[in-house]
């Protein structure tokens, strides 16, 4: 009953509909003008790797005649349409929010121009910019039978130009079929390591004047083509397949075959072309037919190309009142009163809860630091999926091998687009002396947990980190994720033989604590979901809260739909895809599902199941997805310690409370943002102001805990 495909979405259009939550973040008035911005940015990168990765992928299907249906029961070629019509509704919106942010940066004084319109002073200046800083960077590609079209690498952009010799253009008896003979083609490449945005000088105090890259090459474009005129130009760039194709079976190694993979990834079939304006249909033809692709995958752009470009662009010097204000991750608040110069014996009394980026990640990396120098530890083991390019944990990971200490690291060198950073890391701890595991066959490592074993009075003692997040300081500031430190004997248990099971040939073991993926976390999830439908069977109040990144396992869908059927009360927060349909009668009538989309980017997973009272509390790394259930080595951790139960229940209930970034989905897929105007609560920002005061209200209820904001507000 709970299968049928009327009950699902689509997990492409459902990301789509994420990407345009991200969106109109640019719209929404209460986020600081650079940040709008920013989140077009945002958007622009991440529809870059859906078209690089999930469009790729659905190519390859249709291509190859491969029919193979989704949940919602669309094959390859139904959805690639359909992506196709959401895709230029999406770019169209970003463009015409794009167009009203600048605009609005004009009026603070931060106004781009076209070349041409620039007065005398400012004209000389850019002239005199192009011959010294980008002339001799820039080399034009001519396109004819001795100068095949050339390979243009993914993401990069290029002018296409139709050019003519002067003598014949100026020829205006020459025949026309004469004139075509000698019209010739040229690529001008966009140099990628020159700046995009060039600023240009004024004197006008409070204005700044900004020119693009590619505007400038194309106005001056005629001193590449001596002798000729330029007829037309058309700006465009090439998106390609980026996916890894990894054979596993066949890999004697595997880090060598990950670095076959990321060559042939540069050289990727082209899968979308962008063009700036409307476009020249017989210069469009022609990059079309060169890099095999069809009228349908061009998109025509209203505005300049690769708005990641604005990345940079928002951090321009000396606007600080058009960014969010500055927020420097605090200290833990379990650890304010603590002085943790010795955080072994700070978690031999007691488990830590950290919660990011409210509260520092700092407090992992002092953790691992100190295991490092501390003569007492005998070895540390850890998982690393991604991690920061100057990563002080790999640092300290290095000079606890330089002290004689055990370190054993699995990398996953899989990490998709940190393959490349993660291969170099790998061999730094690798030259270092650590002990390097670079995968496991057929899976990729996506768990977090370290465990530092170190040798006290009473014996040997392990102590555990387990996270939702990457150990990555970069991205701690960013994410939201949270994570436990503890030495109970149980963790410590299931740790040793986790790091077996991968290190090694062990048989899975019987875990305490630890649920682990692929081999039982589906199973657990559902006899979690099975216990809350027995409560309600009963006639009591059954209730789960699941917060992740995506849920669209079908197995752990339907099981919600039943415990929906029976009267469990279910309240999802899924920042992205979301395939499961709430709302429907009788299958999904009580369950409700928002995202929030914000200044961090939500990324915690976190799963409720109250349990006749006993509230069940459990943190992951694991969103509720195929890929994470049958694919991924993921920990499912669950929480003990009565406080922070209590703690993370708290967090939930606020972000249930959202008035002002969440957004709820309806029974047709849309969503609609909730904006309260009275009492505007923001789980961001009150978890923020918590940090600040170094405190958390763990036994208050939502509107309790946020009566000091109120009282300031008014």
């Amino acid at each position: 009953m709970f299968t049928n495909s009327k009950y699902y979405f689509n997990r492409e259009l459902s990301w789509l509909k994420f990407n345009q939550r991200v969106l109109l973040e640019s719209v929404d008035k209460s986020n600081p003008l650079l940040e709008r911005l920013r989140f077009i940015a945002i958007t622009s990168s991440n529809l870059d790797e859906f078209f690089m990765i999930r469009v790729a992928g659905l190519r390859h299907q249709a291509i190859n005649g491969i029919v193979k249906y989704d949940a919602a029961h669309m094959d390859a070629k139904a959805q690639l349409k359909a992506i196709d019509e959401s895709v230029k509704r999406l770019v169209s919106m970003q463009y015409t929010y794009l167009h009203q942010v600048m605009d609005l940066c004009e009026q603070e004084g931060l106004t781009f121009v076209k070349p041409k319109e620039l007065e005398v002073e400012a004209a000389n200046w850019l002239r005199h910019y192009f011959e010294q800083n980008i002339y001799p960077v820039v080399t034009p590609l001519a396109v004819d039978s001795g100068h095949p079209f050339p390979f243009l690498a993914n993401h990069t952009i290029n002018a296409i130009v139709q050019i003519t010799p002067k003598q014949k253009f100026a020829d205006v008896s020459a025949k026309k079929s004469d004139d075509d003979e000698e019209k010739k083609v040229a690529i001008l490449p966009i140099p990628s390591v020159l700046d995009r945005i060039i600023e240009l000088p004024t004197k006008e105090k409070g204005q700044h004047r900004f020119v693009y890259l590619e505007d400038v090459i194309t106005h001056y474009a005629d001193e590449f083509f001596m002798g000729y005129d330029i007829e037309k130009t058309m700006i465009f760039r090439i998106t390609r397949d980026a996916d890894l194709e990894i054979d596993e079976e066949d890999a004697k190694d595997l880090l060598t075959e990950v670095e076959a993979s990321l060559r042939r990834r540069r050289r990727g079939d082209a899968v979308r072309i962008e063009v700036s304006g409307t476009g020249e249909k017989d210069l469009l033809e022609f990059i079309l037919e060169s890099v095999e692709l069809e009228e349908k995958d061009a998109y025509l752009i209203d505005g300049p190309l690769d708005l990641r470009m604005y990345f940079k662009f928002c951090d321009y010097p000396g606007d600080d009142r058009l960014r969010y204000e500055a927020f420097e991750p605090k200290r833990a608040i379990e650890l304010k009163d603590t002085d943790s110069s010795n955080l072994f014996e700070v978690i031999k009394e007691r488990d830590i809860f950290v919660h990011h980026p409210f509260e520092s990640f700092t407090v992992v990396e002092k953790f691992i630091a100190q295991a490092a120098t501390d003569p007492d530890v005998l070895a540390i083991k850890q998982t690393l999926y991604r991690v920061s390019g100057n990563s002080p944990i790999i640092a300290a990971l290095i000079r606890a091998a330089d002290n004689g200490k055990q370190v054993t690291v699995l990398m996953e060198v899989k990490a998709r687009f940190d393959e490349e950073n993660n291969i170099i890391m790998a061999r730094r701890l690798e030259k270092a002396g650590c002990h390097v595991i670079y995968g496991l066959k057929g899976l990729k490592t996506h768990s977090k947990i370290t465990m530092v074993v170190r040798r006290e009075n009473d014996g040997i003692r392990r102590y555990v980190h387990l996270a939702t997040g990457n150990y990555n300081g970069k991205t701690a500031r960013m994410y939201t994720d949270c994570g436990i430190m503890t030495c109970n004997d149980e963790y410590g248990e299931d740790a040793s033989r986790f790091f077996n099971l991968i290190s090694g040939y062990s048989d899975p073991p019987v875990w305490n604590k630890l649920i682990v993926a692929p081999l039982n976390l589906r199973e657990k999830i559902i006899e979690h979901i099975d216990e809350e439908i027995k409560w309600a069977e009963k006639g009591e109040d059954a209730y789960i809260i699941a917060k992740m990144n995506s849920l669209l396992d079908k197995a752990v869908i339907a099981k919600l739909y039943e415990a929906s059927s029976k009267g469990v009360k279910i309240d999802l927060i899924i920042r992205g895809i979301c395939t499961l349909r709430p709302g429907i009668e009788g299958v999904s009538d009580t369950i409700t599902v928002r995202s929030v989309v914000g200044r961090f980017l939500e990324h915690h997973r976190i799963f409720y199941f109250r349990h006749g009272g006993n509230d069940n509390i459990f943190i992951s790394s694991a969103d509720w997805m195929p890929r994470n259930l049958n694919e991924r080595v993921e920990l499912m951790i669950p929480i003990e310690d009565r406080n922070h139960k209590v703690r993370i229940k708290g967090i939930l209930d606020l972000y249930l409370a959202d008035n002002q970034k969440a957004h709820i989905m309806k029974v047709d897929g849309s969503y609609r943002k909730v904006v309260a105007k009275e009492n505007p609560i923001s789980a961001q920002q009150v978890l923020m102001q918590e940090a600040i005061r170094g405190e958390h209200k763990e036994t208050m209820t939502v509107i309790e805990r946020l009566q000091p904001m109120f009282k300031v507000d008014e």
